[in-house]
């Protein structure tokens, strides 16, 4: 029923979009057609172009070494397994003969070398 109503989209007709650039729905103007739908868009408050996305965001973007020690802090707090990660765990560095991985970690230096002048 709604297609009915809706005229077909002209070029810089106003038509609301997801700016990839603003990170929200804002105001764009056509700038191309394909198949008498809007190809390219423009955003009218931040004029960048990208392709027309129907007003939908992109999918968030899920960082794997977050993800991973997230899990891994939620086991050590909670006692139990954390759920399955859909991307693998983050390895940990390699410990000398005798000591723990937490010691090696520990045993960076911190901070910037001193140099002479």
């Amino acid at each position: 029923m709604r297609d009915i109503l809706m005229r077909a989209a002209r070029l810089g007709d106003d038509i609301d979009d997801f700016c990839v650039k603003c990170k929200r729905v804002m105001n764009h103007s056509v700038v191309s057609i394909l198949n008498s739908l809007p190809a390219k868009v423009r955003c009218r408050t931040c004029h960048s172009d990208h392709d027309f996305r129907n007003e939908q965001p992109p999918p968030p973007k899920v960082d794997p070494r977050k993800a991973a020690l997230f899990n891994q802090v939620l086991e050590n707090v909670t006692g139990l397994p954390a759920p399955p990660a859909e991307a693998p765990a983050v390895e940990a560095p390699e410990a000398p003969a005798g000591k723990s991985a937490a010691a090696a970690v520990e045993a960076k230096p911190k901070g910037r070398k001193k140099t002479k002048a």
